[in-house]
This record gives C-alpha cells, structure tokens and sequence, in this order.
C-alpha cells in the first residue's frame, strides 16, 4: 500500500483511451486536492511534465502500477463527474 493510498486520498484513474505518440493514455486526478495528486504522481515517479492543469496524462502501461499503490479504476464520465464534484475541474475554454 502506498503512502498516498494509507491517507485515506482518493486517486482517480479511468481507462487509457486517448491516443498520441503511438500510445494509449488514460488521466490521472485527485477528487480531493492537486497537493495530493502531486505527491500520489510523485511517490510513482510521473514526470511534471505529464500534468495538464487538473490531471497528469499517464501511459497505459503505468497503469497496473498506479492501481497497485492505490489508484481507483473509473470511467471516464465517472472520472469527469468526480472532479467536476471536487471543484478541481478546469473546463477546456478556461484552459491557457
């Protein structure tokens, strides 16, 4: 079990859907606060640079060990609606 998971922190993961660079990627959130999903991305190595404003953009192939440190399975609406519910949702148009 994983630090992050131990706080009680819930770290969304939904299915890796989203293809680019010849890969398939799935999103990575916090429904409790961008603190928590840093240090969750960090305990498993995720680069910064994988973050995008409200989730970090993550490989299929990490996948099985984010579930392994904590990380909880959603759907994609499932996943959306939980952050919305958050406050943590930016929508596209407010994005850059």
């Amino acid at each position: 079990m994983s630090r992050a998971y131990a706080l009680g922190m819930t770290v969304l993961v939904d299915d890796p859907i989203w293809p680019a660079h010849g890969r398939l990627w799935a999103h990575l959130v916090s429904d409790e606060s961008l603190t928590e999903l840093h240090a969750f991305a960090a305990a498993q190595n995720l680069p910064r640079r994988a973050f995008d404003v409200d989730h970090y953009d993550v490989p299929a192939e990490a996948l099985p060990r984010l579930l392994a440190a904590g990380a909880e399975h959603v759907g994609g609406k499932e996943l959306v609606r939980r952050l919305i519910r958050s406050g943590l949702r930016v929508r596209a148009r407010d994005r850059r």
